[in-house]
């Protein structure tokens, strides 16, 4: 059995504010360098086989305390990058909406249509697919953690679960530093846990401080 563990990268301005973020490098918040070093407190005691991320500096700084604690390398690819999001990006969908209202009404009914000027959610589909697939040849059972982003997370449950793309968008949230977990074996694969803060609960969990501020967004 192989356990994928896909985490939404730590905050950065543009998931804070909401905004299409895509290609653009930003880099994590404070909040968000913290919601790494938290991940990796909870999760620094299984063991694992790999580490992947996006090319992103957001996605490599998010698993850069979990490597550290367990000595396992992170390898960045192109592949698991986020979804280019074309003349949208680094906007917010207000404003978006204004710019183009009707096409950004038809992308909310059906947003494997793709940005204008962007990626399609099935190359995204289809890029992310074959990094799964090549770290299934590498690694036939363990515990690998893949940190991404959040439309291409997204795309990939469906293309793991054979959702139609028209769907990636339903459903609940996924919150900047949330945790799915997928087992993969000789059948079906299995949701273990979707969009999981519970590592995110408290900033200092020995006196109980506020939450992260995003761990709910």
């Amino acid at each position: 059995m192989l356990s994928l563990y896909l985490l939404r990268h730590g905050e950065t301005e543009f998931s804070h504010d909401d905004r299409f973020c895509g290609r653009i490098d930003a880099p994590l918040t404070a909040d968000g360098h913290e919601m790494a070093a938290l991940f990796a407190a909870s999760y620094g005691n299984l063991s694992w086989r790999a580490i992947a991320t996006s090319t992103r500096a957001r996605a490599i700084d998010s698993a850069a305390p979990l490597a550290a604690l367990t000595g396992v390398d992170a390898h960045a690819d192109g592949r698991l990058d986020e979804m280019h999001y074309g003349a949208w990006q680094g906007l917010s969908k207000d404003e978006v909406a204004a710019r183009d209202r009707e096409y950004f009404a038809r992308w909310q009914q059906d947003p494997s249509i793709g940005p204008p000027l962007g990626e399609a959610p099935r190359e995204v589909a289809a890029r992310a697919a074959a990094a799964i697939e090549q770290l299934r040849d590498r690694h036939a059972e363990g515990n690998v953690l893949i940190v991404s982003h959040k439309a291409l997370l997204r795309i990939l449950v469906c293309a793991l679960f054979g959702t139609e793309l028209r769907h990636y968008r339903c459903g609940p949230t996924w919150p900047a530093g949330a945790l799915t977990q997928i087992d993969l074996g000789a059948g079906r694969p299995s949701l273990r846990r979707f969009a999981d803060v519970a590592h995110l609960g408290v900033r200092d969990r020995a006196d109980k401080q506020a939450p992260l501020r995003a761990a709910s967004a």
